[in-house]
């Protein structure tokens, strides 16, 4: 059967079993994937897997409940159907059922290259001793990934979509002495992954971060790459911009409010040209583009069609699947880059991106941990701070005020007069994202959006580096 199929067939069985006034749709998802890893400079894995889930929600007589499953058999769909009926009784009464996405065009088609499609092993792996060529002999590890999705959707009221995406990724460190470079992007297609570019990125850096200095905790004025800006829009779209924390008031977001430096305009591009996922959402409702923060003012958050209802607007197609629990997220975030001094601003609209070649272009320092022209715009203008590569193992200390701990990671050097002096220890952070990026705070953004892997295969954030005038660190990596 097709994926229509499916969901057609699903949809007659929740009739038969509980009659015409149910109300019930139906998400039939196939997803391949494929995988390289290396280690110590060499391939040690290879996978690939498809799969296709089947994911229900049903609304009978007051009472709401979802199930899913992977046996799209006939067998397995009717005992989904089963299963999930029988839930829906047990289930408490819902008084917020929102009803149903009604018929409604799509806004634009997903993106999708068929190089992912035709990929094989040696199309990755190819991709991989490039990264290791390119490294010269420093310890490498890494993978090179591909992502297929497709997906049909149909519900009860007529509402009926399709629609695929397709990603690549490359994520890799060098190491030597200690220190750790690091390198990474996302694309719709193969060709934008130069692994050559992005070894040479990676160990540049880690030769670059031996030895460090360790320097005492403080603010410090910083210039964020594209790797760490990354972590910052990927907290604010999922603690901030969220129609759920923000409908329990859990959020930092005002609407209409000045809560961001007028350099910052943030956009949700589901449809855009590196956008990456399906151009519907799990309720059927069309996605489109979002200006959320435009020149530093909040305009917009992100709604299903539960919080929509809560909040008296209408669904932006954000609905996640199975995320009642966490609620509706923007996760094709993307941070535009500020006009040029003295051009005149535009309504927000679409960037020049990064690819690999943007991410080695123009190099400032060939051996050094400025890697790109971008960054080192930005450094020009650094009186005394740090260049910091990435952020990890985040962690939110007040969602409210989304205050985030976390540290740094893969190369942290002190600049000094506009220019890169020596390697620093990792820092341990404590700062408020929305205070980092508010007024006043945003000294200069990069002219080139860079698209970055998700950390969890739904989502694609594409920041520009950041030079922002006060970051917050507490301590070593240590404590």
């Amino acid at each position: 059967m097709t994926a229509a199929d499916i969901a057609a067939q699903v949809l007659d069985l929740v009739r038969a079993g509980a009659g015409s006034s149910a109300r019930a749709e139906v998400m039939v998802a196939t997803t391949h994937q494929a995988l390289t890893r290396f280690a110590n400079s060499f391939i040690h894995q290879n996978v690939a897997d498809t799969d296709t889930a089947v994911r229900l929600r049903v609304h009978v007589n007051g009472r709401t409940a979802a199930g899913a499953t992977t046996l799209a058999d006939a067998g397995g769909l009717r005992g989904l159907v089963e299963r999930t009926l029988a839930a829906a009784a047990l289930c408490p009464p819902d008084p917020g059922w929102p009803g149903l996405a009604e018929p409604a065009p799509l806004a634009g088609p997903a993106q999708v290259d068929e190089s992912v499609l035709a990929a094989t092993p040696a199309d990755l792996a190819e991709r991989v001793r490039s990264f290791v060529d390119a490294a010269k002999g420093l310890e490498t590890a890494g993978y090179c990934r591909t992502v297929h999705k497709s997906a049909t959707f149909a519900n009860s009221a007529g509402q009926a979509v399709t629609g695929a995406t397709t990603e690549a990724a490359l994520d890799g460190i060098a190491r030597t002495g200690g220190a750790d470079g690091m390198a990474r992007l996302a694309a719709t297609g193969l060709a934008a992954l130069d692994g050559a570019v992005l070894g040479a990125r990676a160990a540049a850096k880690a030769r670059a971060g031996m030895d460090p200095v360790e320097l005492p905790p403080g603010r410090y004025e910083v210039v964020l790459e594209a790797t760490a800006v990354a972590d910052v829009l990927r907290n604010l779209a999922f603690w901030g911009f969220n129609g759920k924390t923000y409908v329990q008031r859990r959020s930092f977001a005002v609407l209409d409010a000045a809560q961001f430096d007028p350099a910052v305009t943030l956009v949700d591009d589901p449809v855009g040209t590196e956008a990456f996922g399906l151009p519907f959402d799990a309720e059927g409702t069309p996605k489109r583009r979002l200006v959320l923060v435009d020149a530093g003012v909040t305009r917009i958050v992100p709604h299903d069609r539960r919080t929509a209802a809560e909040a008296g607007t209408a669904s932006t197609g954000h609905a996640l699947p199975d995320g009642e629990t966490w609620g509706p997220v923007p996760v094709n975030l993307r941070l535009l880059p500020s006009p040029p001094a003295g051009a005149t601003p535009g309504p927000a609209t679409g960037a020049t991106t990064g690819s690999a070649a943007t991410l080695g272009a123009g190099p400032a320092e060939v051996d050094g941990p400025a890697a790109d022209s971008d960054v080192a715009a930005l450094l020009a203008n650094v009186e005394r701070g740090l260049l910091v590569t990435d952020l990890w193992y985040t962690r939110v200390l007040d969602p409210k005020t989304l205050v985030m701990t976390g540290l740094t990671r893969n190369g942290v050097w002190l600049v000094e007069d506009g220019a890169v002096t020596r390697p620093v220890r990792n820092f341990r952070f404590t700062q408020s994202y929305p205070q980092a990026l508010g007024l006043g705070a945003v000294r200069g953004t990069g002219r080139f959006p860079v698209p970055m892997p998700g950390s969890w295969g739904g989502e694609r954030f594409v920041p520009p580096a950041l030079h922002l005038a006060s970051w917050n660190f507490t301590g070593g990596a240590s404590g």
